[in-house]
C-alpha cells in the first residue's frame, strides 16, 4: 500500500456519512455594460505597458514598423498574408527550445480578448500555436479581430472550449521583487503589440 492509499483512506473514513456538500450559487455577474469594449481593453493593454495598433488595414506592414528586420516564429495555421516579405520566417513545426529564444518576435492570432482586465487567451488553434512560442521570444505580435474582443471573463469563457491548453495574456511578461522594483521579460516577452483589425463595414 503506497502513502497514496493512505492518505486516500483516512479521507474516505472521516468523510464517512458526511453531509452532501451545499449548492453552489451561479448568479454571479456575467457580462459587464461598456459603450465600446475596443477602446476599454485598448486603455488596459496601454496600461500594461502593452503597444496597441488600432484598426490596421495591412497587417503585414504594421509587423513590419514593429520588427524591421530580423526572425519572426509563426504557428503553422497563421495567414501567410499577414507576414511581411523580407524577414525570415520559421513556421513552429516542434522547433527546439534554443531555437525559439534565438528569434526575433513570434506573430500569433488569439482566441478570445477581455476588455474588462485587458487580457488575451490563446487556446493552441493553428493560427496561435503551441504556448512555447509565445513564451521564449522577447517580442510577441497578436493579431486581434474586433468579433474576437468581449466585455467580461463569463463571457471569454463561454466562448472558449474546456480541456485546451489556455494561455492568459495581461500585457508583457513582468514580475517585482520585495522593493516593488519592476522586471520585465522573465517568464515570457519584455515586449507585446497587439494589433486589432478593422471592424468590417455593415
Amino acid at each position: 500500500m503506497s502513502s497514496r492509499d493512505v492518505v486516500l483512506g483516512r479521507l474516505r473514513a472521516a468523510l464517512n456519512g458526511a453531509p452532501a456538500p451545499a449548492e453552489v450559487p451561479r448568479e454571479y455577474r456575467r457580462t459587464v455594460e461598456m459603450s465600446d469594449p475596443i477602446d476599454v481593453l485598448t486603455d488596459r493593454l496601454t496600461d500594461y505597458r502593452a503597444v496597441v495598433h488600432r484598426g490596421s488595414p495591412d497587417v503585414a506592414a504594421t509587423v513590419r514598423a514593429i520588427l524591421a528586420e530580423g526572425r519572426l516564429v509563426v504557428p503553422p495555421g497563421l495567414p501567410p498574408e499577414w507576414l511581411p516579405d523580407g524577414l525570415e520566417v520559421l513556421r513552429d513545426d516542434g522547433l527546439d527550445a534554443d531555437t525559439l529564444a534565438g528569434v526575433d518576435g513570434v506573430v500569433t492570432a488569439a482566441s478570445v480578448a477581455v476588455a474588462e482586465t485587458g487580457t488575451i487567451v490563446l487556446d493552441a488553434s493553428p493560427d496561435q500555436g503551441r504556448r512555447i512560442i509565445t513564451l521564449l521570444p522577447d517580442l510577441h505580435i497578436c493579431v486581434l479581430r474586433p468579433e474576437q474582443v468581449v466585455a467580461s471573463v463569463p463571457e471569454a469563457v463561454a466562448r472558449l472550449t474546456p480541456g485546451r491548453p489556455l494561455t492568459w495574456i495581461s500585457g508583457p511578461s513582468a514580475t517585482s521583487d520585495i522593493e516593488l522594483n519592476r522586471v520585465e521579460g522573465v517568464h515570457g516577452p519584455r515586449r507585446l503589440h497587439v494589433i486589432i483589425l478593422e471592424a468590417p463595414d455593415d
